[in-house]
């Protein structure tokens, strides 16, 4: 019964580090997307040289996943949770005082190589502490963090950047490094990284079997879904800021409104959360992409400031959860040798199309492309990730226990 109680108390302590760490790694995101508007009028940056900014730092998150990915399963989950936190907390706090636009660049690259290799470990460590048939609702609740993270962004945004400036806000976001040190203190491993410890394999043989027959099909699915997710999460979301000013509202105006639409993150997830376990991760993805895409495009040819908000908020809603589910989703395919590895590889794919989403938006604003066919390539973008999840996607949900066993979803 105290053995119950203890690990009951450990998850909670994981549960609560890791969505701390998810709620700062958020608002990092998110304050870059004001940031970035507010250099564009400070610093006169190019729509490029903005684009640039959402993609330096995927390129950091991209070698941050394999990385980190690669490396939990070989020395621990938790450890390199914590290096990770420390990394981009670090960077975090020194671009505070970024005096150059390449300077800026150049940090912006290390705190996507922290928050890119936090976010699967983090994932994963969750997963693998909480029985089989409640896995998909604590990652995608693990993930709610990220809308707080979000929320607090649009709020630093909106209160504390007109008053105090742009640094200010990327001060407050060095706080995570107190968090990394607090997590050293005694927080164990997931039982199932412990279990098979005796039998690990190289980083290289780990690759390699996510490309075995036996991995291989979800192994393409997933890398497909993680790819247009982030590229159309990090395409729409880090310009929406400088959308708003380029469609002609005031900047401080734009974040009131960006803090509106980003409310209806939460329920986005807590919607997905309590589903994923109702009727399962492949209808609820394949459901919240459709919607997700119908609301991009409600968005991108918003003609009014009511449509706008509704687009925005619906688009926040739906794509939030989308992206909460992915990362359940992705927990659920590989074996504990290899969950880290392959939630870490899926995920850098997705940073690829972190990496294209930015910048090409940025070209196309350049170029003076319309809004409108801007949001119609993420419409189309988000109906073939929902596409390839019918297609090659199994369901995963697990029904339940019978008989000491994980009864899992037919396929």
């Amino acid at each position: 019964m105290k053995s119950k109680t203890n690990q009951k108390v450990s998850f909670r302590r994981i549960f609560i580090i890791s969505g701390f760490s998810w709620v700062f790694d958020a608002m990092d995101v998110g304050l870059i997307s004001f940031i970035a508007a507010a250099l564009i009028l400070e610093w006169g940056l190019t729509p490029q040289e903005a684009g640039l900014l959402g993609s330096v730092n995927a390129i950091g998150m991209l070698i941050g996943a394999i990385v980190a990915g690669s490396l939990a399963d070989r020395i621990g989950r938790n450890k390199i949770l914590m290096f990770t936190v420390l990394l981009f907390s670090i960077a975090s706090g020194l671009s505070a005082f970024a005096t150059t636009f390449t300077i800026f660049l150049v940090l912006r690259f290390f705190i996507g190589l922290g928050l890119g290799g936090e976010l699967p470990v983090a994932s994963t460590l969750v997963a693998e502490n909480v029985p089989d048939h409640k896995r998909g609702r604590m990652v995608v609740l693990l993930e709610s963090f990220w809308a707080v993270g979000w929320i607090l962004s649009a709020v630093i945004a909106y209160f504390i950047m007109p008053e105090w400036g742009w640094r200010s806000a990327l001060i407050i976001g060095a706080l995570p490094a107190l968090l990394a040190i607090y997590m050293r203190k005694g927080l164990p491993d997931s039982p199932q990284f412990q279990s098979v410890v005796k039998e690990k394999t190289s980083i290289v043989q780990n690759i390699k079997t996510l490309w075995s027959p036996e991995f291989s099909r979800q192994t393409t699915m997933l890398w497909v879904l993680w790819f247009f997710v982030m590229f159309s999460y990090h395409g729409m979301f880090l310009w929406l800021p400088s959308v708003m000013v380029l469609k002609g509202f005031g900047l401080i105006k734009s974040f009131g409104y960006i803090l509106l639409m980003t409310l209806t993150q939460l329920p986005g997830f807590f919607s997905a959360a309590w589903l994923v376990e109702k009727v399962g991760r492949k209808f609820v993805l394949i459901t919240y992409l459709i919607m997700a895409s119908i609301s991009a495009l409600i968005f991108g040819n918003a003609d009014s400031l009511p449509m706008l908000i509704g687009g925005g908020m619906a688009l926040s809603f739906f794509f939030l959860g989308v992206t909460g589910t992915t990362y359940a989703y992705t927990t659920d395919h590989y074996n504990a040798s290899i969950r880290a590895t392959g939630s870490g590889m899926a995920n850098a794919a997705g940073r690829v199309g972190a990496i294209l989403g930015p910048l090409i938006v940025g070209s196309l604003i350049a170029k003076g492309v319309s809004f409108n066919l801007i949001f119609i390539m993420f419409f189309a973008a988000s109906l073939i990730a929902a596409l390839n999840v019918l297609v090659l996607g199994k369901e995963t949900r697990v029904k339940g226990i019978q008989g000491g066993k994980a009864v899992k979803e037919a396929i």
